[in-house]
């Protein structure tokens, strides 16, 4: 991976006439040349945003009033203060053309990270730097990003903090990933948010589990909050891999298959992406490998 230091002072932005417009960045990475997807991503540090790595488009003139980046609100699992596990998964979302915005400090190597544990908190502050960004006409964002369309998402802790967030307005879906509410509260690690199962009452918007199959840690939690989502519509998605999922994997292996698809049909209206979740011979459940639930509330 090439590393890319961008100086904002030559940078071009949102109202230059023509010619590429490059995000602002402190220090930056081009994961995987880019991703698969059609707009060639970086992930970066941006300024004045501390604890948070920030995943778009290389170059942002393709987005505007016609074309706008949805966004992705992300938490990491065992609650670490960066995405060094899911960066690979994060920035292939973000090829597709959308903003991915994820709790901590930017992986510039993929190591563990050891420093302060992440918050529920800082996924908010993503929402609001994002929809700060859009409304700023000094940023290289200004203009290009859908606010109304706005996705929170984590992995094991993550979720949980994705999970205790999950009453936001600002969010128009979820995804939680190997995760789920303890169903007995003694299985939890201390530190993580601990939200009484009685919050899923109180989400309103659709939600999709994705989960590592019976091995997983959070299966029976994952399943758990599945079966009691009645009032909004919902999925369960299972891959035999156990609770690490396939993030790790180059662009972020057969998870992002999922992830991708509803953050494309949520956020995006698309169609053919939703095929991978309506009917009864979906487009997910025919992939080997997986298994799908849905409620009644699925079309």
């Amino acid at each position: 991976m090439k590393r890319i230091i961008f100086i904002a002072a030559a940078i071009m932005l949102a109202g230059c006439a023509s010619g590429p417009i490059a995000p602002v960045a402190v220090q930056s990475l081009i994961v995987e040349e880019g991703g698969t997807g059609p707009y060639k991503a970086l992930m970066f540090e941006a300024p004045d945003f501390e604890a948070h790595t920030v995943f778009a488009p290389q170059d942002l003139s393709a987005f505007g009033k016609d074309n706008k980046l949805p966004v992705l609100v992300w938490g990491n699992g065992a609650c670490t203060n960066s995405p060094w596990e899911h960066f690979k998964f994060l920035n292939e979302i973000a090829s597709h053309g959308f903003l991915v915005i994820a709790t901590g400090h930017i992986p510039m190597v993929e190591e563990p990270y050891h420093g302060e544990r992440s918050t529920s908190e800082q996924q908010l502050q993503s929402v609001d730097w994002a929809i700060a960004q859009n409304a700023d006409k000094e940023s290289p964002f200004y203009g290009r990003i859908d606010v109304d369309a706005i996705a929170a998402a984590g992995m094991s802790c993550g979720g949980l903090q994705t999970l205790d967030n999950s009453a936001d307005p600002r969010f128009k879906t979820l995804m939680i990933m190997n995760s789920g509410l303890f169903v007995n509260p003694a299985g939890a690690v201390p530190g993580m948010p601990m939200p009484e199962k009685e919050k899923l009452q109180k989400i309103t918007v659709p939600v999709i589990y994705i989960l590592g199959g019976p091995e997983d840690i959070a299966y029976g939690n994952g399943m758990d909050d599945f079966y009691r989502l009645t009032k909004v519509p919902a999925v369960a998605a299972n891959y035999p891999v156990g609770h690490g999922g396939t993030y790790r994997e180059p662009h972020g292996g057969e998870f992002t298959i999922p992830a991708l698809a509803w953050l494309q049909w949520q956020l995006q209206g698309d169609e053919e992406a939703a095929k991978m979740f309506k009917g009864t011979d979906c487009g997910l459940a025919m992939r080997e490998g997986w298994t799908v639930e849905k409620n009644n509330l699925m079309e």
